[in-house]
């Protein structure tokens, strides 16, 4: 046994603090601490967090990587993230590994997955 027992926190790096806040709030995130003018910036996600540090170099961080968040109702937030004028990269799906999902990158490109198990 590891003793591992959950992640607290997602932190992403940041060109823009404000562009991001904008998204992040747009998609319905909760502001904890921080905001557009800040260095960092700290969102609740169910248990844990997802925060948002600013890097003036952080042009093209971004190579890859996938920040997953179960929402109660996947298509209503695939309707919301298209109301706020952004592009998932596909419609809500139903996966084989018992997820219905689509994916939506932020800003910087760092891809989210908003989920929801089927069943």
């Amino acid at each position: 046994m590891s003793g591992i027992e959950s992640i607290s926190a997602v932190t992403l790096v940041v060109a823009d603090m404000a562009r991001s806040v904008r998204f992040y709030e747009a998609l319905g995130f909760e502001r904890l601490y921080g905001g557009e003018d800040a260095d960092f910036t700290s969102y609740r996600v169910g248990g844990g967090y997802l925060n948002l540090a600013f890097r003036a170099d952080a042009g093209g961080v971004a190579e890859w990587g996938r920040t997953i968040v179960y929402v109660t109702d996947v298509d209503a937030m695939h309707a919301r993230v298209v109301d706020a004028g952004f592009a998932p990269e596909f419609a809500p799906r139903d996966a084989t590994w018992g997820e219905r999902y689509f994916h939506v990158r932020d800003p910087d490109g760092h891809e989210l997955s908003f989920a929801r198990p089927l069943g």
